[in-house]
């Protein structure tokens, strides 16, 4: 087909790049205002009052910090009472007035007041929290009826996503602010079960519990952290609501979570632990310690293991295990593969409930002084571990090992502290100072000079640690 009419077929051209633009700009909304209207009236701002003792120096002069003086005179100050206030944003999941915060909004809080449309205020109580992940379910005294949102899939959010914030930021109730995702599964070492989302939209104090909605005005995260504490820098951080849900849920159904428990301490599997082990690159979760009477330690599983796989979810990271235990069922019998002397075994394990279990506690005591001796190849300088030291850390019974009394400049395992504890080298057994010397020199005869260094550190947590000889 063959176009005479030249202007024609220039309007043509027009026409049909111009609709085509129109086409691909329509996920670029125009305005927010119709979503924020519509969602507005199920946000809701929080206020807490909590009464706090201080001690009020009866002297007119203060001794600075660190004075020998400070603490004697602290004894002369007189306690007074008084009320502290907080600010933080929610949002209502039920017409019946539950609402959902954060746990640090109300944590302490002797009363509770939720203000919604900006007027009315209701009091409210505690359902139920869970400090493990930032949350906490509320519930307004009020037979009358509220509009709730509902949760949307955050597995489905993407990275580029639109998303609104809305919430009481400085106590500016019914603020509404917009941005991307800027990236999913981040962890910011506030807990154990991070894999917030980020955003650029704008997040400030108050709006900590507030609903970060997508553009078909579903609750993806709760808002919860910004990086800095000088206000937004276009840096926040929200729990997804896929995480969120089954807490909710049971924090409602129970007033308290029920999460699944191995009983294990883990830590990253680095690149010398991989190729120490020769597993094909650095993954899974390496078990650093074992519960006694622990599921897993009823199932077999030991310090040293690479969990590689659990309940058919594979373990890239360390830190994706704890989220995926603690959202299985307690009581639930699983698979776990994991990776030991160079070869992949499978395990039956029957999950335990965290939150009665007697997971690790730490504990901080003294190490008694002994005689020393220097390891040379590691700069440092150890002493035989004793039954004092067994007792006072509360160690398991039969432990042997050094303690590390000195750390020289230059040491391959400079990152390691005073009265750190080795306990095994090459997944061999420290009884005498005279097999840790013998087993490092057997390594820097070897071809590969590298150890696998198995340490209790100063909290008594059981750790794995490859180090590169020269």
């Amino acid at each position: 087909m063959v176009f005479k009419n030249k202007k024609f077929f220039s309007f043509l051209i027009f026409f049909y790049f111009f609709f085509n633009i129109e086409g691909s700009a329509q996920d670029t909304p125009r305005s927010f205002a119709d979503l924020a209207e519509r969602l507005m009236p199920s946000v809701v701002n929080i206020s807490t009052t909590t009464t706090v003792t201080t001690q009020v120096n009866p002297f007119p002069f203060e001794f600075p910090p660190g004075s020998p003086f400070e603490d004697m005179f602290k004894e002369f100050g007189t306690p007074q009472k008084r009320k502290t206030s907080a600010l933080g944003s929610g949002f209502i999941i039920s017409e019946k007035g539950i609402v959902i915060t954060n746990n640090h909004v109300i944590q302490g809080a002797e009363d509770i007041l939720v203000r919604v449309n900006g007027d009315k205020e209701f009091k409210a109580k505690v359902i139920g929290a869970d400090p493990g992940m930032d949350l906490a379910v509320l519930q307004m005294q009020t037979n009358e009826k509220f509009k709730p949102v509902k949760f949307g899939d955050s597995d489905k959010a993407r990275i580029g996503d639109w998303v609104i914030a809305i919430g009481n930021p400085f106590g500016l109730g019914g603020t509404v602010t917009s941005g991307i995702i800027s990236a999913r599964n981040r962890s910011i070492g506030l807990s154990r079960y991070e894999d917030f989302i980020q955003t650029d939209a704008s997040i400030n104090q108050g709006n900590s519990g507030g609903p970060l909605f997508n553009m078909d005005g579903d609750v993806v995260g709760i808002n919860t952290a910004i990086l800095g504490q000088s206000g937004s820098i276009g840096i926040g951080f929200a729990i997804p609501s896929n995480s969120a849900k089954r807490v909710i849920n049971q924090l409602i159904e129970f007033g308290e979570t029920k999460r699944g428990w191995l009983g294990v301490r883990i830590q990253y599997v680095t690149k010398e632990i991989a190729e120490i082990e020769k597993l094909d690159k650095p993954r899974g979760a390496l078990v650093a310690s074992v519960a006694d009477n622990s599921p897993s330690d009823d199932a077999g599983i030991k310090p040293g293991d690479i969990i590689l796989e659990f309940d058919g979810n594979l373990i890239n990271e360390m830190n994706e295990l704890p989220k995926i235990v603690a959202s299985t069922d307690v009581g639930k019998k699983v698979k776990v593969k994991i990776w030991r002397n160079q070869r992949e075994l499978t395990k039956n394990i029957v999950l335990g409930r965290l939150e009665t279990s007697s997971d690790f506690k730490p504990q901080e005591k003294t190490i008694q002084k002994a005689k020393e001796s220097k390891i040379e190849a590691l700069k440092i300088d150890v002493r035989l571990l004793d039954k004092k030291d067994i007792t006072d850390r509360k160690l398991p019974k039969g432990t042997t090992g050094v303690v590390i009394t000195k750390i020289e400049e230059g040491s391959p395992i400079s990152f390691l502290q005073t009265n750190n504890i080795i306990v095994e080298v090459q997944k061999r057994k420290i009884n005498t100072i005279g097999d840790l010397n013998n087993i490092i020199n057997k390594t820097l005869r070897s071809s590969e000079k590298t150890l696998l260094i198995a340490i209790y550190n100063n909290q008594n947590q059981r750790r794995y640690i490859g180090v590169k000889l020269d």
